[in-house]
């Protein structure tokens, strides 16, 4: 059964009103989402590690934020997980479900040299863009 494609919002648990400005998400980004837009992308792409989120932000890192008042990642920190979350979203209107979506993300891939898309993705922002472009030719017939 397929379930519904996730926004980019929605797997980072960023609200955004019936009127809110199409930048609703880089102004939360800017201003600094919440550490459990971590927790909640996290538990969307790797279920089943519970050491997934330090591959985004480092635990030291991560455990700081949990104790600042604000409870805020950097701008930085923000933008890594949207990079991620782009890409997740995108597998997941590809696939339909979030398990296949998983298994092409893990999954090494010839064209990106024998490393997971997850791997490339996560590395660099033009490595999300060239995974969202594999992901983009699976879908449209390019050949992936």
């Amino acid at each position: 059964m397929a379930t519904q494609p996730a926004s980019i919002e929605a797997l980072l648990g960023v609200t955004a009103g019936l009127h809110a400005s199409r930048l609703a998400l880089a102004y939360s980004i800017e201003k600094g989402l919440p550490v459990t837009a971590l927790d909640r992308l996290a538990d969307s792409v790797a279920p089943d590690d519970a050491r997934f989120k330090f591959r985004l932000i480092p635990k030291a890192t991560l455990e700081r934020r949990r104790k600042s008042a604000s409870k805020r990642l950097t701008s930085e920190e923000g933008d890594r997980l949207a990079r991620l979350a782009k890409v997740f979203s995108f597998a997941l209107s590809i696939y339909g479900e979030p398990e296949r979506a998983r298994a092409f993300l893990t999954r090494p891939h010839a064209m990106l040299d024998g490393k997971p898309p997850l791997d490339v993705a996560l590395a660099t922002s033009p490595g999300a863009d060239l995974v969202i472009n594999l992901l983009g030719r699976a879908a449209y017939g390019g050949g992936a």
